[in-house]
């Protein structure tokens, strides 16, 4: 057998005060986002009575059946639109009107969306068309078939928006994509699909069509009416009944919701997805030798309290055993090598601002885990890069560069994981979304800006401090101190985990405890993409 580090130390007592006080500060925040989220599964299921009315599952029951029983479901964008489409945080629902993520369908990993019809009959909002985006992005980058439960009244014609109606092309394009790349798409029709809507099954490779409430057109009775003055009912129009028998739109019509995801299920089963690609090698592993629980108590929730980030390390990996690239060269960036769930894993994170040593560390890290085909965990609790005239002389820049250079163009998976602070340049060098990560996940205690409120507000009145003695004016201190509690409210609220993950700057908040096995899906899932044969063409397959 090979060698193996001994596992890591911990020198955290669990008995301390500091422990239970970050503790409960993270639950503090773990109920805030459980009770922020269970929003959207209340509103909808309160449309129970007019679903079952006729005769029809709720969505988050469509999706329950569509999974396989006990399988693990990672879900994308679970905060998104949220403080953006309702800027009041008491009422604000998340979601955008979509239920996403990755999960098993007959033993086939996809990219699963299900219209949540029960929020508002569905219709998006102005954060919906790039949550749908950003998840087909995902299934194709990834290879994932991609499976959509439809029922949408579409746009919202109350809150039009052009930039909205522009951004809905790039639903169809991907579509297109999707099916071009050799990624099958299956939708089951469970209710309306109007207008724009009608393309998602129009551009999709198969179609299940729920009789009776499956409809698709491009203009609904009220539409066509007052466009044209014609009558038509929705039967008529767009019917599943008539699409199966006149159009074509229908390949398998089902009798209701319920078949319709077993029709689903049996679709994707006869693609036989899993012999395009192997099997990962078995791997036994160890749990972590210290419990992933105890990470409420290592981090502290204020990301201006040091702590030692092998701590958290050791609470994720395997055995919480890792090797340590250069420890005690650019000592505030580690460089570690690990195993998550079996699976080998470069994993990078702060324990302070980087400086020259500790980027030229990560740029060199970065490379080998790259020549040697090893997926990059980016573990981000940082501030930026050092500052002053010792750092600018010894090259903060150019090795700065040298650090984006390589994150930008490694090859392999790269995934990042913030736990704390995310600031600045920082947050690029260690991977940000920008940097276009197969998976970005945050924990709901972070902070994530340019820079901090405080920070901002100091380097603004030093600035106006300057220009007041270029000018030999006299500077107004109780004014400065009023724009400066209002810079750093300005800031701060930006900067907030639930505030920036509503916009779409991650792939949605997880329960710090839940890091590894959301890391782990992760891994698998990217494992798989790039070792997945598919049969792309120049365009994707034309429906006849």
């Amino acid at each position: 057998m090979a060698y193996q580090s001994p596992p890591f130390r911990s020198q955290v007592s669990t008995a301390a005060d500091s422990f239970a006080r970050n503790r409960e500060d993270h639950l503090a925040l773990i109920e805030k986002m459980n009770g922020i989220l269970e929003r959207s599964r209340t509103l909808s299921d309160a449309a129970r009575p007019r679903f079952e009315k006729r005769g029809q599952l709720l969505p988050r029951e469509r999706l329950t059946r569509l999974l396989d029983p006990g399988s693990p479901f990672l879900e994308i964008g679970n905060m998104a639109g949220y403080l953006l489409d309702d800027s009041n945080p008491e009422t604000s629902v998340p979601g955008a009107t979509q239920i996403a993520g990755i999960g098993y369908v007959s033993g086939t990993r996809c990219m699963i969306q299900v219209d949540d019809s029960g929020i508002n009959a569905g219709s998006m909002t102005r954060t919906s068309t790039r949550k749908g985006c950003r998840v087909m992005d995902i299934a194709i980058e990834q290879k994932l078939p991609f499976v959509h439960l439809v029922e949408s009244a579409g746009a919202n014609l109350l809150e039009y928006e052009v930039e909205m109606w522009m951004a809905g092309g790039g639903i169809f394009a991907r579509l297109a994509r999707l099916s071009a790349a050799g990624l099958p798409v299956v939708t089951v029709l469970h209710g309306a699909s109007a207008a724009g809507g009608a393309y998602m099954p129009g551009l999709s490779d198969y179609v299940v069509g729920v009789k009776g409430n499956g409809k698709a057109y491009l203009a609904g009775p009220a539409l066509l009416k007052a466009a044209t003055g014609e009558v038509a009912d929705d039967a008529e129009l767009g019917g599943a009944v008539m699409h199966s028998q006149v159009t074509g739109l229908v390949e398998y019509l089902a009798e209701d919701d319920a078949h319709g995801v077993q029709l689903c299920r049996e679709v994707v089963a006869r693609l036989n997805w899993n012999r395009r690609c192997p099997s990962p090698p078995a791997q036994d592993f160890e749990e972590p030798f210290y419990s992933p629980e105890e990470l409420l108590g290592v981090v502290p929730v204020d990301y201006r309290q040091p702590y030692d980030a092998r701590e958290v390390i050791a609470r994720l990996v395997d055995g919480s055993r890792f090797l340590e690239f250069k420890p005690a060269y650019g000592i505030t960036l580690l460089c570690m090598q690990a195993n998550i769930h079996g699976m080998p894993v470069g994993i990078l994170c702060n324990n302070g601002p980087i400086d020259p040593d500790g980027a030229t560390k990560a740029a060199q890290f970065i490379q080998l885990c790259d020549q040697s085909d090893t997926p990059l965990l980016f573990v981000q609790n940082i501030t930026g890069y050092m500052v002053g005239t010792q750092y600018e002389h010894a090259g903060m820049i150019k090795h700065g560069a040298k650090m984006i250079q390589a994150v930008t163009n490694a090859r392999v998976p790269r995934l990042t994981l913030m736990i704390g602070a995310s600031f600045g340049a920082g947050n690029y060098g260690m991977c940000g979304q920008g940097y276009d990560p197969d998976f970005v996940f945050s924990w709901p205690n972070i902070q994530i800006g340019v820079m901090g409120g405080e920070q901002a507000a100091k380097t603004m009145s030093e600035v106006f401090r300057a220009g007041a003695a270029r000018k030999g004016r006299d500077v107004d201190e109780a004014m400065l101190s009023a724009q400066e509690e209002k810079v750093i409210a300005h800031y701060d609220r930006q900067s907030d985990a639930f505030y920036t993950s509503g916009r779409m700057l991650d792939d949605g908040l997880i329960d710090p405890r839940d890091s590894r096995r959301v890391i782990a899906m992760a891994l698998q899932t990217c494992w798989e993409g790039r070792h997945r044969a598919v049969s792309p063409n120049a365009f994707g397959v034309a429906r006849m």
